[in-house]
């Protein structure tokens, strides 16, 4: 068996995975839709909703756009990172971060973004005390804590690779 052939078809199998980048604009169109439906409801009960529900209708809006940005960074670097370059040459108006970011920096932001949206559920979670119970709120604080600390130890890992990669620093 010709190891050529074998590692052009491995090569091209990275293709295979543009259907999976092309398949993550769905939910980006599903999030703009509960996005402005949500700015729809903060509209529209502008003189009738309690301050505490407007903290809450903006929380969520603004954990719908975590989450969109965090597809959208999934979308972008993975395809640059896995599949082909991104000339910025041709699209001077792109982002400079979506050929800029490595597997190691996108795991990192993938989790500070899971931090963050985490932490505004879990915000949402205390702002609606009356409607949770203690075990969901332990529960969410548990989570949003393993997530830190998931976080923390990744990111300590990360610099100690790359302490030991570039020793000159």
């Amino acid at each position: 068996m010709n190891v050529t052939w074998l590692a052009r078809i491995l090569f091209s199998s990275r293709w295979l995975l543009t259907p999976f980048y092309v398949a993550l604009v769905v939910p980006l169109l599903v999030l703009l839709g509960k996005d402005v439906q949500h700015a729809y409801e903060l509209i529209a009960g502008f003189m009738t909703l309690a301050e505490d529900d407007v903290i809450l209708g903006a929380l969520a809006l603004v954990d719908m756009t975590l989450t969109a940005s965090l597809v959208v960074l999934v979308i972008f670097s993975g395809y640059a990172n896995f599949v082909s370059r991104i000339d910025l040459d041709q699209h001077p108006d792109w982002p400079q971060w979506m050929v800029g970011i490595d597997f190691s920096e996108l795991k990192l932001k993938l989790l500070a973004s899971i931090v963050a949206i985490s932490g505004i559920k879990l915000l949402e979670a205390y702002m609606n005390l009356d409607r949770e119970s203690d075990r969901d709120l332990a529960w969410q604080a548990g989570l949003f804590g393993v997530f830190v600390g998931a976080s923390l130890l990744v990111s300590i890992a990360d610099a100690i690779t790359r302490r030991f990669e570039s020793p000159h620093e």
